[in-house]
Formats: C-alpha cells, sequence, structure tokens
C-alpha cells in the first residue's frame, strides 16, 4: 500500500456504532423540547416517518457504497452519474456543513463545562476540545474507530437506562411508591395529537436534522475492512436502533411528563434519574452530554478531512490535500479543517452567547 492510500482499519463495530453515535446527539438529552412542543405526544410518528424516509435514503447510499466503496461517497457518486458540478457543490456543501455543526459542538462542550468550571472562559473549553478531537483523528483511523465507539456507547447505555427504569415506573411504580404511572400523559392535555397533522409536519424540519449524521456510514466506506458485508449490516442494523432510542426514549418521556411541561424544568433524563433517588443525575446526564457533542465533533472532523482528501483527489480542491499519511491518514485534509474550526474558538471568545444560535441555524440551512 502506498502512503497516499487510506487504509481500512474500521471494522462493523465501528461503524455501526459512528453511525449511532452521530445520529444520538445534544438534542436528545436536552428533551427535543421543540420538535415536542409542535407536534405533542405525535412527535413520535414524526420520528417513524422520518426515520423511514431514511431507511429508503440510506439504503440506496449502501447499494453505491458497497459497488464503488471510495472515501467522497455521495460526492463522487454525484459526480459520478450527475456530472462535475453536482459532485462539487454536494461535497464543498458536505464540508462546511459538518464544519459549522463542529463548531456547534465545541460550543456546546464549552456550555457544559462551564456548569462544572463557571469561572473558566468558555473558549478555553472548546479550544480544549478542538484539540484533543483533532489529534485523535490525526493519529490513525483506528484511533478515530476506537474512540467514537466508546463516545456512542455511553449515550447508547444512558439512553436504555432511562428507557427502563422509565418503563419500571410506567409499569411497576418504581420511584413512585409503587403506584404504576400509565400512559395516560400520552392523551391526557389535548389528546395524542394536540396540534393536529400541521404540528407533525411542522416538526420534521427538527427530526429529520436529528437523523442527520447517519450518512457517516458511506463515508466509511472507503476505510471499512470488508464493505461488501460491514455497510450492508450496519446500515440495515442502525435504522431499527435509532428508531428504538429515539422513539423508545420520547415514549417513555411523554408517558411520565405531560408534553406541553418538557423542557421547561430542565432535562427529562435529569428528572427521571432523580426521581429513583440518583442524587448525582444532573452531573451524570452533564458527562453524557459532553461526551456526546465531543462524539460529534469527532466525527464531524473525520467527515470534513474525507471529504476534502476526496475533493482533491478528484481536481476539486487543491490537489495537495488529496494525499495521506503513512499510517493512511488524510492529515493535509484534516489540519485545514482543524484550522478552520479555530474560528469557533474565536467566536466562543468574542461573542460567547450568541455562537450556537448563529452556527445551528447555518447548519441547519447546510443540511
Amino acid at each position: 500500500m502506498s502512503s497516499h492510500d487510506l487504509q481500512r482499519d474500521l471494522n462493523e463495530r465501528h461503524i455501526r456504532l459512528m453511525a449511532l453515535g452521530a445520529c444520538i446527539g445534544v438534542g436528545l438529552f436536552l428533551g427535543s423540547a421543540k420538535a415536542i412542543q409542535m407536534a405533542g405526544p405525535a412527535i413520535m410518528i414524526s420520528y417513524i416517518l422520518g426515520g423511514l424516509a431514511i431507511l429508503v435514503i440510506m439504503r440506496a447510499l449502501g447499494e453505491m457504497a458497497v459497488h464503488n466503496p471510495v472515501a467522497g461517497s455521495f460526492s463522487q457518486y454525484a459526480k459520478d452519474y450527475l456530472g462535475p458540478l453536482a459532485g462539487f457543490i454536494t461535497g464543498w456543501n458536505y464540508w462546511f456543513l459538518w464544519l459549522v455543526t463542529c463548531v456547534a459542538e465545541i460550543t456546546a462542550v464549552a456550555v457544559y463545562m462551564g456548569i462544572w468550571f463557571p469561572d473558566v472562559p468558555r473558549w478555553i473549553w472548546a479550544l480544549a476540545a478542538l484539540a484533543s478531537m483533532g489529534t485523535i483523528n490525526l493519529i490513525a483511523v483506528r484511533a478515530f474507530g476506537e474512540f467514537e465507539f466508546w463516545f456512542a456507547l455511553i449515550k447508547i447505555v444512558t439512553i436504555l437506562a432511562m428507557v427502563v427504569v422509565g418503563i419500571g415506573m410506567i409499569a411497576f411504580g418504581f420511584g413512585n411508591d409503587g403506584i404504576a404511572t400509565g400512559i395516560s400523559n400520552l392523551w391526557a392535555h389535548g389528546g395524542f395529537m394536540p396540534n393536529g397533522i400541521q404540528g407533525v409536519l411542522m416538526s420534521l424540519q427538527m427530526v429529520m436534522f436529528a437523523y442527520l449524521g447517519v450518512e457517516m456510514i458511506g463515508l466509511t466506506a472507503g476505510e471499512a475492512r470488508n464493505p461488501t458485508k460491514t455497510i450492508p449490516s450496519a446500515i440495515n442494523s442502525v435504522f431499527w436502533r435509532i428508531l428504538l432510542f429515539y422513539v423508545g426514549s420520547l415514549f417513555v418521556i411523554m408517558s411520565l411528563y405531560p408534553w406541553n411541561e418538557i423542557g421547561t424544568q430542565g432535562s427529562p433524563f435529569v428528572m427521571t434519574f432523580e426521581r429513583m433517588g440518583i442524587k448525582t443525575a444532573a452531573g451524570i446526564i452533564n458527562f453524557v452530554v459532553i461526551t456526546a457533542a465531543l462524539s460529534s465533533c469527532n466525527g464531524g472532523i473525520f467527515s470534513t478531512g474525507r471529504m476534502l482528501y476526496s475533493l482533491a483527489q478528484h481536481r476539486q480542491a487543491p490537489a495537495f490535500f488529496g494525499k495521506a499519511s503513512r499510517s493512511g491518514v488524510p492529515r493535509r485534509a484534516l489540519i485545514l479543517s482543524i484550522l478552520a474550526l479555530l474560528l469557533g474558538v474565536l467566536l466562543n471568545y468574542l461573542v460567547p452567547e450568541k455562537v450556537f444560535v448563529w452556527v445551528t441555524s447555518i447548519a441547519t440551512f447546510g443540511a
């Protein structure tokens, strides 16, 4: 293998957890409150509809990724089948989208670290998050895969624990003096669909944004150990797992708490664990949210580096960025992305209160 090739060091467990980790982000832990306010308990229908749309897209992407497993993924497929302009726009838009999303994630890390260390300026935490995730990506793709695996696992275990504890409360009255809470909250406050079908449709834009990140499976095809086996298996399993985590956790949350109160009294995850007598619930969830943001940032740096590398290989970016190190890492492309992300650290220094709203708005447009 020449020093200019990516290395196939990602196995199936890495790819499955990466796709899950990229999708299950900060929004779910804070209650998906805005989407719930739009649709009420019917938000679960929104997630099922969005999930079915994503399944169709992902199966199509999976077929192309197995047929032609390359790092550029959908950017190269757009170039091959729709023309150079489509590939150029797709690739650079995706690079910019994840760059902005990474700024949002390092800002989230800074905000949540501020809960524990209120006297430390936010930009220091943003810089620390960027430096640590950038270093992991520059070492080797296997280092990136391992970190992403464990980061994602923390989120998944937390969600499963919350679902199990919540079902215990609903069915057996755990934390409620043995009195089962039931699921009447799903229809007791204006009905299951309080804002009608319009509310469900209005919430879809936020729901689809929550699914952003699952397409990372396509980008891993160029470094998957056995893409013909790994990619289809990951795509088939990830859809059902995302549906379980999103719909399952929302079912539990809205059964336990009136939908119109969610988000007004803090994270439903914290409230649920505290009702079980876990006094340090807020600290635990804060730690999980920080790892969720770091996980998304880690995946975003991976995505920007691979996309820029692919664009350079197809002469749609300077050829300087189309080379990989001896360990199979596109370091030049990664370093440019990391340097661009320093703008996010600067924004956290200049306008710490406004940066998160700015960058999430831009990221939604790009998505």
